[in-house]
C-alpha cells in the first residue's frame, strides 16, 4: 500500500496477504477457481438432476447424530426419510422425480450432537414462508415450471461512473399501514427515483428476517428473498424493472452476523453450540443480541462466497452494501477506541474476517466486472477501499459514517452561532485519500424508530401546523434553509458517492417504523415540494460533472475561503477539465455581499440557490446572478468576484472559463 504512514505496521499487511493467499490456493485445490467454490448452492439445499429429474438434498451438520427431511411430501414423518453422512459431515438424500414439487413445505429434523431432536429450516433454501395462524416458518420448494424471463439484459453496473444512491425499504415503500410488495415498488416508487436523477438503489431486508422490526438486519434464511414482499420472480421483476430505467441494484446485504433463534435461523444447526458461528462468548454479538459468524471455518466462508454468487447471478443484483463491516473486522466489534493506526493491526482484528472480505471482494469483480461493493465500516480501517493485490481488502466505497453523526451532535449541542466552519470543514473532508467514500447526511440509522429524520430534528412538531406557503414561523424558515444546505455542502464536499434514504428528499416529518408506510403524500404540498425540486436540481449538478466525483481530491478540490468565523462563511471550488465551480455556503442569519477570490478571469454564472423562491426559500425570485471577476488579489488568488449570497443560504457558480487542466500522470482515477 502506498501509504508511507502504514510502514511501520507492513508485516501485518503481508501476513494479511498470506492469509488471503493460503486461503485462495486452499479454494482453487478444492474447486478449481473462486468462481466455482461459490456455486455452493449447486450441491447443498435442494438440486434436481438435469438427466432424470431426480432430487438431492443436502446439508452440512458435522455434529449432528441423525438427519432427516420431513415436509408435505411424507407427512412430515421424521422416520421416513433419514439421510446419509459422509466423512466431510455433510448429510445426504436422493428422493425420486416425483417425490417433490414447486410450493411443498420442507424442514429437516436434526438429532443434535446433544441429543435434542430440532426441526430446521434448511441452511441453503431458497424460499421460506410463514404460516398466517401458527407464525411458524418453513421452508418451501421453489421451482416453478416458467422461471421468470428477462426482459433487460445486460446491464453493465461500470456504467455507474459514482454512485448517486437511494437507500430504501420495500415493505415501507407504500403509503398504506402494511407490508407493500415487490411489483407495487417497481411500478410506484423506482419511476418517482428515476425522476429525481439517482443511478443506484440500495434495498434493505431483503434477505429474510423472522422479526419485520428487525428492518431486515436479523437475518434467518440467507438465500431466500423476504417471502413478506411477494415471490422470487416479483423481486426479479423488480430488478428488471430498474434496470431498464438505468438503475443499478445493491442489496444491503448482513453477513456480519445472523438471527440466533433455533426454529428459524442457523445456530446450534448440529447441537454442538457453534458451527456457523463462533464458539463461546466471541460468537455473541453484545449489542445486537445475534450471533458472530466463525470467518475461519472453510465451510463457513464456502456459505457466505455462495452466498455473494447467488444474489448476483440468480437476481442479477449489481453489487452490495455490506452491513456491520466494523463488527465483522474486530473481535471487540467496534467498542474498542481507534486513537492510532495500531488499532487497525493489532490482536483484536479478526484476520479470518480481513481474508472473507477479501475473497468476497475478489469474487463480486470476479462474477460482475465493474459491481458496486460499500463497506459499513465506522472504524476507519486502512485499505478497505483499495485494491486487494495492494494488500487492501477490495471494496469500491465505504460509508463516510461520521458525517451523519456529526450532523446530529452539531444540531443537539450547538446554537447556529457556535457553529465552526473549521470543524464542518475538517469533518466532511476527514477521509483517506485514495478509498471512495459514500457520503450521506442520514440514512435508515437516523430515521428508523428511536431516532428523528434530519427535517424533523431541525423542525419537530412545527411541521404539523406551519408547513405551509401562508403560514409565518422562523422555525420552519431556519429548518428548510439549513436542510438544503447541509445536503448540498455534504453532497459537495463529503465524497465521491451519495447516499439518500427514502422519503427524506422531500423532508419526511415522521420517524419510521414497521407499522407505517412512507408519507409520499407530502409531496403534494408546496414546502414539500420546494425540497423534492431543490434536491432533484442539485442532483442533475453532480451527475453532469465530474467535477464533484472525487471528492477532497487535491486536483479537483480548492479552498476559497474554509473557517471564516466572523460572517460564517465557507467557500471552495470543485474542477474538472471542463468546468469550474465555486461553492458559498452563508451560515450567519445575514444576507452578505461578499468577494471570493478565484485563480482566473471569467464570467460566474449561478446555477443553483437554495434561497430561490422555487425551492421556497426566503428570494422572490429565480433568477440568476451573474458577476466577472477582476485582476485583484484576493484569498491568495489573483482575481475576486463579488456576489450576494443570502441569510442561511448556498449557492453553486459556474464559471464559462476551466481551471487550467491537472497534469495527466495526477489526474484522479475512474472511480466504479
Amino acid at each position: 500500500m502506498a501509504d508511507g504512514w502504514l510502514q511501520p505496521y507492513s508485516r501485518q499487511i503481508r501476513d494479511r496477504q498470506r492469509l488471503f493467499d493460503l486461503k485462495m490456493k486452499r479454494i482453487n485445490q478444492r474447486a478449481g477457481s473462486l468462481e466455482e467454490y461459490a456455486r455452493g448452492y449447486r450441491y447443498y439445499g435442494f438440486n434436481r438432476d438435469a438427466e432424470t429429474g431426480a432430487w438431492t438434498y443436502r446439508e452440512w451438520a458435522p455434529a449432528a447424530r441423525r438427519v432427516s427431511l420431513i415436509g408435505d411430501f411424507n407427512g412430515w414423518n421424521r422416520e421416513s426419510h433419514p439421510l446419509e453422512r459422509n466423512e466431510r459431515g455433510v448429510w445426504e438424500i436422493t428422493l425420486p422425480p416425483d417425490a417433490l414439487a414447486h410450493g411443498q413445505k420442507v424442514k429437516v429434523h436434526v438429532v443434535g450432537a446433544d441429543g435434542t431432536g430440532r426441526d430446521r429450516i434448511p441452511a441453503w433454501i431458497t424460499r421460506t414462508v410463514q404460516d398466517p395462524t401458527t407464525y411458524d416458518f418453513a421452508g418451501e420448494i421453489w421451482m416453478p415450471e416458467h422461471p421468470y424471463e428477462w426482459r433487460n439484459n445486460g446491464f453493465d453496473p461500470s456504467r455507474v461512473e459514482v454512485p448517486f444512491v437511494y437507500e430504501a425499504h420495500v415493505g415501507m415503500g407504500g403509503e398504506e399501514g402494511r407490508v407493500h410488495t415487490y411489483r407495487e415498488f417497481a411500478d410506484e416508487v423506482l419511476p418517482r427515483i428515476a425522476r429525481l436523477g439517482y443511478n443506484t438503489v440500495q434495498l434493505m431486508a431483503i434477505q429474510e428476517h423472522p422479526y419485520y422490526g428487525s428492518f431486515g438486519y436479523h437475518v434467518s434464511s440467507f438465500f431466500a428473498p423476504s417471502s413478506r414482499f411477494g415471490e422470487p420472480e416479483d423481486l426479479k421483476y423488480l430488478i428488471d424493472q430498474a434496470h431498464g430505467l438505468g438503475i443499478a441494484v445493491l442489496l444491503d446485504v448482513v453477513h456480519s452476523h445472523a438471527v440466533k433463534n433455533e426454529a428459524e435461523g442457523l445456530n446450534n444447526f448440529d447441537g454442538s453450540g457453534g458451527m456457523y458461528f463462533l464458539p463461546g462468548e466471541r460468537g455473541r454479538h453484545p449489542d445486537w443480541d445475534s450471533c458472530c459468524f466463525d470467518y475461519g471455518r472453510d465451510e463457513v466462508i464456502e456459505f457466505l462466497l455462495s452466498n455473494v454468487r447467488w444474489w448476483l447471478e440468480e437476481f442479477r443484483f449489481d453489487g452490495f452494501r455490506f452491513d456491520g463491516v466494523t463488527s465483522m473486522l474486530y473481535f471487540h466489534r467496534g467498542h474498542e477506541p481507534f486513537g492510532d493506526l495500531g488499532a487497525y493491526f493489532g490482536s483484536s482484528v479478526d484476520l479470518d474476517a480481513v481474508a472473507y472480505l477479501q475473497l468476497a471482494a475478489t469474487l463480486i469483480q470476479r462474477v460482475k466486472p465493474g459491481a458496486i461493493a460499500i463497506a459499513e465500516d465506522m472504524s476507519g480501517m486502512p485499505g478497505l477501499c483499495r485494491p486487494v493485490d495492494e494488500g487492501g481488502i477490495g471494496f469500491s466505497h465505504r460509508l463516510a459514517m461520521g458525517i451523519p453523526d456529526y450532523w446530529i451532535k452539531l444540531l443537539k449541542e450547538k446554537k447556529d452561532e457556535e457553529w465552526s466552519m473549521g470543524d464542518m470543514w475538517h469533518t466532511l473532508t476527514n477521509r483517506r485519500y485514495g478509498e471512495p467514500h459514500v457520503a450521506y447526511c442520514e440514512s435508515h440509522d437516523q430515521a428508523l424508530v428511536g431516532d428523528k429524520t434530519l427535517a424533523f430534528r431541525l423542525m419537530d412538531a412545527e411541521m404539523y401546523w406551519k408547513m405551509a406557503v401562508v403560514q409565518q414561523s422562523l422555525i420552519i424558515d431556519r429548518g428548510m434553509a439549513l436542510h438544503k444546505m447541509i445536503r448540498l455542502v455534504t453532497l459537495a464536499t463529503g465524497g465521491e458517492g451519495w447516499l439518500n434514504f427514502m422519503g427524506n428528499e422531500i423532508g419526511m416529518m415522521r420517524e419510521w417504523d414497521e407499522s407505517r408506510g412512507c408519507d409520499w403524500f407530502l409531496d403534494e404540498y408546496p414546502m414539500h415540494q420546494g425540497f423534492e425540486k431543490f434536491f432533484a436540481d442539485l442532483g442533475d449538478i453532480y451527475g453532469e460533472d465530474s467535477a464533484f466525483w472525487y471528492g477532497y481530491d487535491p486536483m479537483n478540490f480548492q479552498w476559497i475561503d474554509a473557517d471564516n468565523a466572523s460572517q460564517n462563511l465557507f467557500s471552495y471550488m470543485r474542477k474538472s477539465a471542463e468546468k469550474t465551480y465555486v461553492i458559498l455556503l452563508n451560515f450567519s442569519t445575514n444576507s452578505v455581499r461578499q468577494r471570493f477570490g478565484v485563480p482566473f478571469r471569467g464570467k460566474f454564472t449561478e446555477v443553483l440557490n437554495t434561497q430561490w423562491a422555487k425551492y421556497n426559500g426566503s428570494l422572490d425570485t429565480d433568477t440568476p446572478q451573474t458577476a466577472w471577476s477582476v485582476k485583484v488579489p484576493l484569498n491568495h488568488q489573483p482575481f475576486l468576484f463579488e456576489v450576494t449570497v443570502p441569510a442561511l443560504g448556498a449557492c453553486i457558480f459556474e464559471a464559462d472559463t476551466p481551471a487550467p487542466k491537472p497534469e495527466p500522470e495526477a489526474a484522479p482515477a475512474k472511480k466504479a
